[in-house]
């Protein structure tokens, strides 16, 4: 198993993306040791002290007033992660639960949270030796932390709970045992340092992310398909047109298009004596649509790798102003605004994508495809009511893209009056990512049926090998079958990244 070491402050999207994709092992930087280990000590300084420092040696949220005596701070710890752990439903998958560990190391690793180095030992013990804690995916709101997802992460440390080893869910204390670990009791501070923070709704947002950025991708090689498929116009590209614009994510996918559709013969039989003027808006509009989502995925992108970086617990331990401060870092409205933005960019990828699929299978629209690209119409109705699935799913997806973070209420007695909901703002990108890549399956199955009706001209080499690769799966539909499991075959190559390795050109990178 590959393990990255990471720099606390200077992780990157590329080093996420391992984590998440490779499901990499990480260890901080021991650079950031020494700062883990003064921050401790102001802690420990604080506890001996007689002043009230919240989370330390008082109650949390509305019982801040309550002081705690010095010999029950163990014991606050142990019951905050105890009573915090009140999350329901279906526990998140692995990787995001890895991805979600690893973004605590790093803001624990900033040298603010006041935390021993034993508790960043385990977390990295955890990750290389896949201890994988049970995190049931509903409950946090996004503020003051992620608290209860958190709690069962924290929770499956101190030998509660339950977590993952080997492919067998047990309690959280058998798992470590298993796995040769020893559970921590934590001491003052560190159960709190671990449930406030965002790194549920980060991992979420950041997996979202990547998916997302992964079908764009795919969705530029697929429209190229279906521009060729239906005869489409390849005028609309010319640089000269996304120059004068001047949108990077524009001009990236005119010119990835281009690079797709170079050497088409399809294209050439058409360049002349067309009698059509222009291609609908879902054609000649697809750099000025998916490029301006891409930027727009790319803006998201920004705001999470900071995130990604941040020390975002509570309070923070400033060792060179020699302070304990209370502050609002766990407020995670940062990673709900980029939740919403990837939202919006998800379900218009798939909007104009469905808008493709239903100009494909129209015989009005697809200069002479055959109506439902089925050669036998009425006999057979093709992929008519794939078209219809795709609808399905675009409508679905336009419900899901309504903004989260403005959905806020008041908790804890009113002392957390203003929340992010970044939490199943995150959360819902999975299920729009799937629609999405549903309907990108389907217009996939439909542009390379189109082109199998163009022969014998063909299509650039290029696109060539995506059609290829496409009947590697999902056999051309000579006469109508059972559609299902082709639909969820073509999602699954969309969803893995077979299409845009399958063209082997240079894809625009998310890198910002």
């Amino acid at each position: 198993m590959t393990t990255l070491t990471l720099t606390p402050g200077a992780a990157t999207l590329d080093d996420l993306a391992r984590i998440y994709r490779e499901e990499a092992s990480v260890r901080l930087d021991p650079a950031c040791r020494p700062a883990i280990e003064l921050a401790h000590a102001r802690i420990a300084k604080a506890v001996a002290g007689e002043d009230a420092v919240y989370g330390v040696n008082t109650g949390f949220g509305k019982l801040a007033s309550v002081k705690i005596a010095s010999e029950d701070t163990a014991t606050l710890q142990r019951n905050l992660i105890l009573s915090h752990c009140c999350g329901v439903g279906p526990a998140i998958p692995r990787g995001h639960a890895r991805l979600l560990m690893a973004l605590k190391l790093l803001s624990l690793g900033r040298g603010a949270s006041g935390v021993r180095l034993e508790v960043v030992d385990l977390i990295e013990a955890m990750l290389e030796r896949g201890v994988t804690p049970v995190i049931p995916a509903q409950g946090s709101v996004g503020a003051s932390g992620d608290l209860a997802p958190l709690a069962h992460m924290a929770a499956a440390m101190m030998g509660h709970g339950e977590a993952e080893f080997e492919g067998r869910v047990m309690p959280g204390g058998e798992a470590l045992a298993a796995a040769g670990l020893t559970p921590l009791e934590f001491g003052p501070k560190e159960g709190l340092a671990l449930i406030n923070g965002t790194q549920f709704s980060t991992a979420f947002a950041l997996a979202g992310l990547f998916d997302a950025w992964r079908a764009a991708s795919s969705a530029l090689v697929i429209s190229a398909l279906s521009t060729d498929a239906i005869m489409g116009s390849t005028a609309p590209l010319q640089p000269e047109i996304h120059a004068l614009r001047g949108h990077r994510g524009q001009i990236e996918a005119g010119e990835t298009m281009r690079a797709l559709l170079n050497g088409s013969d399809i294209r050439e039989s058409h360049v002349a004596n067309d009698a059509r003027v222009q291609d609908p808006y879902c054609i000649r509009c697809q750099p000025q649509v998916t490029g301006a989502a891409m930027d727009v995925l790319r803006m998201a992108a920004r705001t999470l790798e900071v995130e990604a970086n941040a020390a975002t617990d509570n309070p923070l331990v400033l060792v060179g102003a020699d302070l304990i401060v209370s502050g609002g870092n766990f407020h995670a409205e940062p990673v709900g605004f980029a939740a919403d933005m990837i939202a919006l960019a998800v379900a218009e990828i798939g909007a104009i994508a469905q808008r493709r699929v239903a100009l494909i299978v129209d015989p009005v629209l697809s200069f002479n495809l055959p109506p439902f690209l089925t050669p036998n119409p009425g006999l057979n109705s093709g992929y008519m009511i794939a078209e219809v699935t795709t609808a399905a799913l675009m409508s679905e997806n336009k419900h899901l893209a309504n903004p989260c973070v403005t959905d806020s209420t008041p908790t804890s007695a009113n002392q957390e009056d203003h929340v992010s909901m970044a939490a199943h703002g995150a959360r819902r990108l999975g299920q729009m990512i799937d629609n999405l890549n549903r309907i990108l399956g389907v217009e996939l199955l439909c542009a390379a049926q189109g082109i199998d009706f163009r022969a014998p001209l063909a299509t650039s080499e290029t696109l060539q090998r995506v059609v290829t690769r496409v009947r590697k799966d999902v056999a051309t539909l000579d006469e109508d079958r059972y559609l299902a499991p082709d639909l969820e075959r073509s999602a699954r190559m969309v969803a893995g990244g077979e299409i845009t390795r399958a063209a082997a050109i240079e894809m625009p990178e998310l890198s910002t």
